[in-house]
């Protein structure tokens, strides 16, 4: 990449930064399936004294369940799942009778609930965050709520769904999401730094992130925030190595085409979201189908500490590009922001 682009990147990274008041980002781009740039932008501490790295490690949030939609399809290529059977022919004691299919529960259509507004879970992630809530705990949320709506007669995002997604991976293979994880993407694609986050034990490598999650002030969550608050599980990467995977999908390196297709049909229509123009939900995707670049398509994730964006742009300057974002600070989709800035970059080259 010419230095003139390269830093045009960094300009249009810099003001959506100082804009959201983040400290810094790692952003990789891929285009033609190839590594186009890794970058680091800003700094990994509050005081501005040291560089963020390209290769720093994040959280990448619920970017995890477009991996663990692909690990379902690899599964129903192989025959042993069926996106239209009922949750329940592999889980007869799940604690909700109602038939919820495969697909509903991949494009948040099961009617499932979710605990991201929940008071006690807000407060115990606050007050213990070394401790996080057991699977058992999580579903007795949905005991306890039930189901908002019938299946497949609306639109709610739950990460109990994914859960769910996540027991029946284990359940049906016999294996850890690890292990599932490393069969699809990590292994074939050689991945260094990308695992399946279960201890803090696992996380001493994290990028610094900065969250006021508990208290006024802000405050490196990295050694602090447990992973299993994520409930369906949570990958840890870095922006190459997240825009290798998410690159690979769409490129058939991971999963047919036609499954791939199906992954990126839109179930349900979220209408705009900027900076994306018409957001559809398919399984373990965003779309964008009125984008100027051509199909896009991907997900974002956020949590405490880290905002995270990884999305594939089918003709972005007429080629296909992969550009994956994090920043070391919380944000509300401030890692989509700073892939749309980078786009926009190499939309005007």
């Amino acid at each position: 990449m010419d230095s003139s682009r390269r830093a045009a990147i960094v300009a249009a990274v810099e003001r959506v930064l100082t804009q959201a008041q983040m400290p810094g980002a790692a952003i990789a781009l891929r285009i033609d399936n190839q590594p186009w740039l890794n970058l680091g932008v800003g700094y990994r501490d509050l005081s501005q004294t040291q560089p963020l790295p390209e290769h720093a490690s994040f959280y990448i949030y619920s970017v995890t369940k477009t991996l663990m939609a692909a690990a379902v399809l690899h599964l129903v290529n192989q025959g042993q799942l069926d996106l239209e059977a009922p949750l329940q022919r592999y889980w007869p004691d799940f604690p909700v009778a109602t038939p919820l299919t495969l697909r509903q529960l991949l494009s948040h259509t099961s009617g499932l609930p979710d605990y991201g507004g929940l008071p006690a879970y807000s407060e115990a992630v606050k007050t213990i965050p070394e401790q996080p809530w057991s699977v058992d705990r999580f579903l007795a949320v949905i005991q306890a709520r039930g189901l908002l709506f019938e299946p497949g007669q609306g639109w709610a995002y739950s990460n109990l769904g994914y859960l769910a997604l996540k027991l029946l991976l284990e359940t049906v293979t016999g294996r850890s999401l690890q292990a599932c994880l490393d069969e699809v993407f990590f292994t074939p694609l050689a991945l260094k730094h990308t695992f399946v986050a279960t201890s803090l034990d696992d996380v001493r490598g994290l990028m610094p992130g900065y969250t006021s999650t508990f208290g006024e002030d802000l405050q490196d969550m990295s050694q602090r925030y447990h992973p299993g608050w994520v409930s369906h599980g949570v990958v840890v990467s870095t922006a190459p190595e997240l825009a290798a995977m998410v690159d690979a999908l769409f490129t058939g390196q991971i999963l047919d085409p036609s499954l791939v297709e199906q992954m990126a049909q839109p179930v349900h229509s979220l209408g705009a979201h900027p900076p994306l123009q018409n957001v559809g939900c398919g399984l373990g995707l965003f779309i964008d189908t009125a984008s100027p670049y051509g199909r896009v398509m991907g997900h974002n994730g956020g949590g405490p500490g880290y905002s995270i964006a990884a999305f594939h742009f089918s003709a972005l300057a007429g080629r296909p590009t992969t550009i994956a974002a994090a920043t070391n600070r919380e944000g509300d989709n401030v890692g989509l922001d700073v892939v749309d800035a980078v786009a926009r970059v190499l939309a005007e080259a």
